[in-house]
C-alpha cells in the first residue's frame, strides 16, 4: 500500500505540478519568511529588488543563506519531516565534533609534542594508559567505532578542565605516537587524515617498469598501480564517502565566500580578466555553473542539509547529473593549489543524497528543480506560453536545456536517436493523471548490476561507467517526464527521421542542437578495419545499451585478451576498466551455458558445434570461464570478494597506450583521480608509443600491434625508429572525436558546430522570448491548455 502524502498550509500534491499552484506556494513562503524572520525577509526583499551579482558579495551570500534556511524550514513543515531532518542534523553534529578534533586537538598536540618519544618503552607506557582509560569509559562503545569513542573521550576530558590536563596531554601524545609507529591501525580515521602535497609531475601513485623494445637498445615505460581494489562485475564501484569523511572535507574547506576568495566558484583571474592556468596548463575557471559552493558547505556544516540543497539548485538544479566522479572544475579551482583540494563533488552529491534519503526526498528535489525562491530570476515556472522548442539529443546538455525551457513557459519536445525505455506511468503520470508521490528514494533506485540501461542521458548512460550511480539518470528522466509540457520521442534521428523543414512545418519556434561531440577519430594505421579492432564509443555503447554485462544477456559482444586501448583521455580510461571487468563476466557466462549443454547433450555434441577458429575461441573461453568460476567458488568459501586480477594478467590483461608521456595526457591533466582508480583495478599504462601497424593471424584477426617509440626533445615528440610489438587479441581505439558536421552539411550556416555553444545560443533565444511573454507581447495560454499542448 503506497504511502499517502499530506501537505501542510492547505496545499495539495496537484498544486506542486501547476504553475498557479507553485506561484501560490511562493507567496505562502514569503508570508512564512516574513512571519518567522522579519529582518531576514526585509533583507531578502531588498536583495530581490537590487538583484544578485553573478558571484554574490559576502552580505548578499549571508542574505541568501538566511533565506535558504527559511526555505528549508518551510519545506520541512510542508512535507511534515521535521523530525527526520532534525535526526540528520544531530548525526552531522556528532560527526562534526569528531572532525573538529583534527583541527583543534591534533594541532595543539603537534605544538606541545614537537619532540616525540617513539621508543618501545614509551609506546608501551602510552598503550597501558590508553587501555586504562578505555576500561574506565567502557560505555563509549569502543568495539563498535573506536574513532567515535576516542573523540567522545577527548571531549569528556576537555570538559573536566585543568583538573585533567595531564590526561589530555597523554591522549595527545598517544595519538601522535600511534600515528608514527602504527599508522595502519588508524586507517580510515578522519582524525589522522592529512592532505597530500601536490606535485604536478607526480599526481598519480604508480610503480614504473621498463619494457624492452624490439631492437634491445631502448625501453618503454609502463605504469602499474601500487594498491589494487577487487572488482566483480558491474555493480557501483564507488559507493561514495561516508558522512564522517564528507564532514571532514567540509571542515577542511576555508569557507572562502566570506572573503570573496571562493575560487572554486569564481576561478582564478589574471589582472586582464583571463583565467590563470595551473602548472599543467589547465585554466582555473572554477565551477562553470557558478554554483554557490562555499555557501553550501557552510549550511551543511550547521546541519541545514535541505538548505544546502536549496543553495545548490539556484544555479545547478540538475545537480543529480553532476558531482562525484562526474566533474571536477571546482576542485581544480580550489584555493588549495599546492596541496590536495577539497573534494567538492563528493560533498555536493552527499548534500543531494541526504535529502533524497529523507521521506519524500524525491518529491522535494523534484520540486526544487522548478520552484526555488532563491532563484530570483525565475522562482517558479511560467505558464505555457504557446511556443514550442525542439531539443535534439537527450544527453546532459539536452535534458538541462529542456528543464530551463520548461521553467520559462515553453513547450518542449525532446528527440533522441537511441531507444529510451519508458518509466512506469505511476512515477511520471500521464496527460490524465498525476504521478504517484514517491515516499522513499530506495523504491526507485536499483543495483547497477541489475539495472536495465534506459537510453536516457546520452553519454551519461552509455559512456560513463558504473563509477557513477546511474540511478541519478532515472531520477532526471522522471523529473522532465513529469512536466506536462514535455514530450520525449525516442528512435528519432534529426536530419533523417525528422528534418529541419519538418520541424518548422510542425510549428516549432526554435530548434536546439544538443548532439554531443560527434564521430570518433579514425587513426591511420595499417589493417585498421581488421577483426578485433573497434572504436571505444562502439564498445561502450554495445556494453552499456545492450545489457551485455548482465548474466542473462545474449548480446553479441566478443572480447578477447590481451586488450590494448589506444588513447589518453577519459574515454580511454573508462574503456580499459570496463573491458577488464567485462571479460570475466563474458567467459564465465560462456562456461556456465556450455556446461549446461554438455550435461544435457554430452561433450561431443557440444564441441562438435565448433570448428577452426571458432573452436579455438570456444576452448579459450571455456578454460578461462572455468578458472573464473573456480576463483569465485574459492572466494565464497572464504567469505571474500573474488580476486580475478592475477588470472586476467596471466591471460594478457588490459593495457592503455598513449603516444605521449602520461603527464601530458588529457586524463592526467584533467582527471588524474580517474587514472588512480583505473590503476587500482589493474589497468597498465604504457607511454610514448605511436601505433604503426596491426598484425593479423591466419584468420585475419588481430594478434599484435607494432608501435614506434616517440621521444620528447623539449618542444615536440619525434619518432625514434625504435619499434615494439605488443600482443593483442582486441584493440579498442579511443583517440578522441571529431566535430559533428552532419547538420552543418545539410543546413549550411544554420547551426553552430559546438553542441554546448548551441545550447547557450538557444537558451538566450528563449530567454528573449520569455521576457516578451512576460511583458505581454505574446498572449499566454491558460493553464488547462497545458495538458493538451502536445
Amino acid at each position: 500500500m503506497p504511502e499517502t502524502l499530506h501537505l501542510s498550509f492547505g496545499f495539495t500534491y496537484a498544486d506542486l505540478h501547476s504553475p498557479s499552484g507553485l506561484r501560490r506556494l511562493y507567496e505562502r513562503w514569503e508570508a512564512y519568511f516574513a512571519a518567522h524572520d522579519a529582518d531576514g525577509y526585509a533583507a531578502f526583499s531588498q536583495l530581490r529588488q537590487q538583484g544578485v551579482e553573478r558571484h554574490p558579495t559576502p552580505s548578499q551570500s549571508a542574505t541568501l543563506m538566511r533565506a535558504a534556511v527559511a526555505v528549508e524550514q518551510f519545506l520541512l513543515e510542508l512535507f511534515g519531516i521535521e523530525q527526520e531532518h532534525a535526526a540528520l542534523a544531530e548525526q552531522i553534529e556528532r560527526e562534526r565534533r569528531i572532525v573538529q578534533l583534527r583541527s583543534d586537538f591534533l594541532k595543539r598536540a603537534a605544538l606541545r609534542h614537537k619532540q616525540l618519544d617513539t621508543s618501545p618503552a614509551n609506546w608501551e607506557r602510552l598503550q597501558q594508559h590508553y587501555a586504562e582509560l578505555r576500561a574506565a569509559h567502557a560505555d563509549l562503545g569502543w568495539e563498535q567505532n573506536e574513532e567515535s569513542a576516542f573523540a567522545e573521550l577527548v571531549h569528556r576530558v576537555q570538559r573536566d578542565g585543568d583538573r585533567c590536563a595531564e590526561q589530555l596531554a597523554r591522549l595527545e601524545e598517544y595519538l601522535l605516537v600511534r600515528r608514527a609507529v602504527a599508522p595502519e591501525t588508524l586507517a580510515g580515521w578522519m582524525l589522522s587524515w592529512m592532505p597530500r602535497k601536490l606535485d604536478p609531475t607526480s599526481l598519480v601513485e604508480a610503480e614504473r617498469d621498463e619494457l624492452p623494445s624490439d631492437d634491445g637498445h631502448s625501453t618503454v615505460t609502463l605504469w602499474r598501480g601500487r594498491h589494487h581494489r577487487r572488482r566483480d562485475g558491474f555493480a557501483l564501484t564507488d559507493p561514495r564517502a561516508p558522512l564522517r569523511d564528507v564532514v571532514g572535507q567540509i571542515d577542511y574547506c576555508m569557507i572562502c565566500h566570506e572573503r570573496q576568495k571562493d575560487s572554486c566558484s569564481t576561478g582564478f583571474r589574471n589582472p586582464d580578466g583571463s583565467y590563470k592556468r595551473n602548472p599543467l596548463g589547465v585554466p582555473l575557471t572554477g565551477c562553470p555553473l557558478d554554483e554557490h559552493i562555499s555557501q553550501m558547505h557552510a549550511l551543511k556544516a550547521r546541519g541545514n542539509s535541505l538548505g544546502a540543497l536549496v543553495m545548490v539548485t539556484i544555479n545547478n538544479p540538475f545537480c543529480a547529473g553532476t558531482g562525484h566522479r562526474i566533474c571536477n572544475d571546482c576542485m581544480k579551482g580550489c584555493i588549495f593549489q599546492k596541496q590536495e583540494p577539497v573534494n567538492i563533488p563528493q560533498i555536493e552529491t552527499r548534500v543531494l543524497t541526504d535529502v533524497l534519503n529523507l521521506p519524500w526526498g524525491v518529491e522535494i528535489y523534484d520540486l526544487l528543480t522548478r520552484w526555488n525562491p532563491l532563484r530570483l530570476e525565475r522562482p517558479y515556472p511560467l505558464p505555457y506560453n504557446g511556443r514550442k522548442v525542439l531539443v535534439v539529443g537527450m544527453g546532459p546538455a539536452g535534458y538541462t536545456l529542456a528543464l530551463y525551457l520548461l521553467n520559462e513557459g515553453f513547450g518542449v519536445v525532446g528527440i533522441e536517436g537511441l531507444k529510451v525505455e519508458p518509466l512506469p506511468p505511476e512515477w511520471t503520470g500521464d496527460r490524465g493523471r498525476l504521478p504517484q508521490p514517491i515516499h522513499h528514494w530506495s523504491s526507485i533506485a536499483e543495483p547497477l548490476s541489475e539495472r536495465i540501461p534506459r537510453g536516457f542521458g546520452g553519454v551519461s548512460e552509455y559512456g560513463i561507467t558504473v563509477r557513477w550511480d546511474k540511478n541519478f539518470l532515472t531520477l532526471l528522466q522522471l523529473i522532465v517526464q513529469r512536466r506536462r509540457t514535455f514530450l520525449l520521442l525516442d528512435g528519432v534521428r534529426f536530419g533523417g527521421t525528422l528534418t529541419l523543414e519538418d520541424a518548422w512545418e510542425r510549428g516549432f519556434d526554435h530548434v536546439a542542437l544538443c548532439v554531443g561531440a560527434g564521430r570518433p577519430t579514425i587513426i591511420s594505421v595499417e589493417n585498421n578495419l581488421a577483426r578485433g579492432v573497434r572504436k571505444a564509443s562502439d564498445f561502450l555503447m554495445s556494453l552499456q545499451l545492450t545489457g551485455a554485462a548482465q548474466q542473462d544477456s545474449f548480446a553479441n559482444l566478443q572480447l578477447r585478451l590481451p586488450v590494448i586501448v589506444i588513447g589518453g583521455g577519459l574515454t580511454g580510461i573508462d574503456t580499459a576498466t570496463e573491458a577488464l571487468a567485462y571479460y570475466p563476466v563474458q567467459v564465465e557466462r560462456f562456461y556456465r551455458r556450455a556446461w549446461q549443454i554438455i550435461e544435457r547433450e554430452g561433450a561431443a555434441a557440444f564441441w562438435g558445434r565448433f570448428a577452426g577458429e571458432e573452436r579455438q575461441i570456444a576452448e579459450e573461453f571455456f578454460a578461462h570461464g572455468k578458472a573464473i568460476a573456480a576463483e569465485r567458488a574459492r572466494a565464497e568459501a572464504c567469505g571474500e570478494m573474488p580476486n580475478f586480477l592475477p588470472l586476467l594478467r596471466s591471460w594478457g590483461g588490459v593495457r592503455l597506450v598513449y603516444r605521449k608521456r602520461w603527464q601530458d595526457a588529457p586524463a592526467y591533466r584533467l582527471n588524474h583521480e580517474e587514472i588512480e582508480k583505473a590503476l587500482e583495478e589493474g589497468i597498465e599504462l604504457v607511454e610514448c608509443l605511436d601505433p604503426r601497424r596491426f598484425l593479423l593471424d591466419e584468420h585475419r584477426h588481430i594478434r599484435a600491434v607494432v608501435f614506434e617509440k616517440l621521444s620528447w626533445d623539449g618542444s615536440r615528440y619525434i619518432g625514434t625508429r625504435s619499434f615494439v610489438e605488443l600482443p593483442a587479441r582486441s584493440v579498442i581505439i579511443a583517440a578522441g572525436t571529431q566535430p559533428n558536421i552532419t547538420y552543418e552539411r545539410e543546413y549550411p550556416g544554420t547551426f553552430e558546430l559546438d553542441g554546448q555553444g548551441k545550447y547557450w545560443r538557444a537558451y538566450e533565444l528563449v530567454k528573449e522570448s520569455a521576457v516578451a511573454t512576460e511583458n505581454g507581447s505574446t498572449t499566454e495560454a491558460t493553464e488547462p491548455a497545458e495538458q493538451g499542448a502536445f
